[in-house]
């Protein structure tokens, strides 16, 4: 590697090391943290990168797992159970805000129609990644106005696709729909099929075989040749390398191993996509907004108006409550890093020109600055107090109890629950108890369940209990102590071999521990007691005293008695 490249690396990761924490100790968040560390180091600040062109171009593979990860969370499922919001109130606002922007930049501006045909859509789109991280840090994903913004912004992801596909016809010499352009459009849908076909019936089965492999590292490497190796395949055939990534997304979205796909992944989108917004940030024209201040503020006005006045009677003509409806309009409000990467496609295909560009990448920059302090006034007007139910309140039900493991014990309790009518999720690392599950009908999925990655895929941060129930002492106390460390009000209740490794659990700050050890000698006696002729209440009373004192000793920490075995035996 020339020894400037990894100058320009050094520079980049030392000033995203610096910018993005100052970013979110002030609570703007990752992403205008990464853009600053791009301004900094770009042309704009200190100049310190000499290859910006191939910064930029590998910066792209980010925009390419992120299309994965996206592809992956649109389950079709999820989609139908909130169909009526993504599919009515998604649409209308992608379709709405989209039109009024593009007759303004047209009629108003002087836009050529091509351009301002993917101006508006592109404009009306807000930032997924950001908007999302501020659900999280609220704690409103579940919340009324959480899940309406989040069914606003599946149906803007969904849009990406088609958009992705719209640059390259409106950067044609002239927009005709000529023999040339239905042969393309013909194209474009059989290389779509062909990807479908091939992963569907290909995909899983490469999946299994390296799953039943046990080595990670292959499982790995198996993950991100799926991604690059389809984006690169559609690329080749004449769509984007973005598109082919949400396909292959798609493909894997209803598969048992998606959690673990996405857990491998995502350290590459993190990193990439960080040095994407760094690529932006370097791209920003400082000078622009030194030299036309009034207009860039009055064009972010004017979009932040736009997108609030269009969503805010759309909401509400869908049943959310004022409140409600103005706090989505306020928290989607900014252009996201869609937006930058559709410019930025259409820039290099000089459907739009420089200065165009360059402006618009500052208001979409500028507009996702200011939504930390307009989520805050959205935050506030949601958690006022509401009298009846939004329409959006029934429309997606979470699954409330995740189990890690889903061997003897963990089948057991989902047998249990099944049976209790209460919907959960599973994961295994082993990939032949998951395709027997999964035959049977149970929501079972491939997971390492040592990685914070994979549970948090899987909905630990949305569940109300996580039960570990894996048979492996040691990594049972990294889960718990990671789990109380990520998400220290949930219940969390875990499986133990025996006493001193359940008093173990329990430091590590365990909801509650079972030794299957000790229930398992109480069952025993029990029988062997009734067998001598032991009356039932006597029978019971000695049980249940022994169980308390045990509980008693878990919970107190008290020195144990050796029984010859090892904390972490069982």
């Amino acid at each position: 590697m020339p020894a400037s490249y990894l100058t320009d690396i050094i520079a980049l990761l030392v000033a995203a090391v610096i910018a993005v924490p100052l970013a979110q100790t002030l609570r703007l968040g990752a992403v205008p943290g990464f853009l600053l560390a791009g301004v900094i180091v770009g042309p704009s600040g200190f100049g310190l990168i000499s290859n910006i062109s191939d910064i930029s171009h590998l910066s792209e593979i980010g925009v390419v797992f992120l299309l994965f990860v996206i592809g992956i969370e649109l389950k079709p499922s999820l989609l139908w159970k909130m169909r009526r919001l993504v599919f009515g109130l998604g649409s209308l606002q992608v379709f709405i805000t989209g039109l009024i922007i593009t007759a303004l930049a047209y009629f108003c501006f002087d836009v050529s129609a091509n351009a301002a045909i993917l101006i508006g859509p592109t404009l009306a789109l807000s930032s997924t990644a950001f908007v999302i991280q501020l659900l999280v840090s609220q704690k409103m994903v579940t919340s009324t106005y959480g899940r309406s913004s989040l069914a606003v912004l599946l149906m803007q992801d969904l849009a990406v696709v088609p958009l992705l596909a719209l640059v390259p016809l409106l950067s044609a010499p002239e927009l005709t729909i000529d023999n040339s352009v239905w042969l393309t459009l013909i194209e474009s849908v059989s290389i779509v099929v062909m990807v479908v076909f091939l992963g569907r019936f290909f995909l899983h089965p490469i999946l299994h075989r390296v799953a039943l492999s046990g080595s990670p590292e292959v499982f790995t490497a198996s993950a991100v040749l799926i991604v690059m190796g389809t984006a690169l395949a559609t690329e080749h055939a004449g769509l984007s390398m973005a598109m082919g990534a949400f396909l292959a997304g798609m493909l894997i979205s209803d598969s048992f191993y998606r959690h673990q796909v996405i857990a491998e992944i995502q350290p590459f989108r993190g990193l990439l996509l960080g040095m994407f917004f760094m690529s932006m940030g370097m791209s920003l024209n400082i000078q622009l907004l030194i030299d036309k201040p009034l207009l860039t503020f009055a064009l972010l006005a004017l979009l932040i108006a736009i997108k609030v006045a269009a969503l805010f009677p759309i909401s509400y003509f869908f049943g959310l409550k004022t409140n409600n409806s103005l706090a989505v309009a306020l928290l989607l409000a900014q252009s996201g890093e869609f937006s930058l990467v559709l410019f930025s496609l259409a820039n290099q295909s000089s459907l739009i020109p420089t200065p165009l560009f360059q402006q618009l990448l500052l208001v979409v920059l500028l507009s996702m600055l200011v939504t930390p302090l307009l989520a805050r006034w959205a935050e506030t007007l949601a958690r006022k107090p509401e009298h009846e139910v939004d329409a959006a309140s029934q429309d997606i039900t979470e699954a409330p109890i995740v189990l890690a493991g889903y061997g003897r014990v963990g089948h057991t309790i989902g047998e249990i629950l099944t049976l209790s009518d209460k919907p959960f999720v599973a994961l295994d690392g082993d990939a032949a108890i998951v395709e027997r599950e999964r035959a049977n009908g149970h929501p079972v999925y491939f997971g390492d369940v040592r990685k914070p990655e994979v549970l948090k895929s899987a909905g630990a941060s949305d569940a109300k209990v996580i039960i570990v129930t894996i048979n492996d002492p040691e990594a049972t106390e990294e889960i718990i102590t990671s789990l109380r460390k990520t998400y220290p009000d949930k219940q969390v209740y875990a499986r133990g071999h025996n006493l001193s490794q359940c008093q173990v659990l329990n430091q590590l700050g365990a909801s509650g521990v079972v030794s299957e050890n000790i229930e398992a000698s109480l069952e025993l006696a029990r029988m062997a007691l009734s067998g001598l002729g032991e009356k039932e209440e006597v029978l019971t009373r000695t049980i249940e005293d022994f169980r308390l004192t045990c509980t008693s000793r878990i919970a107190n920490a008290s020195p144990m008695e050796p029984d010859g075995n090892s904390k972490l035996s069982g």
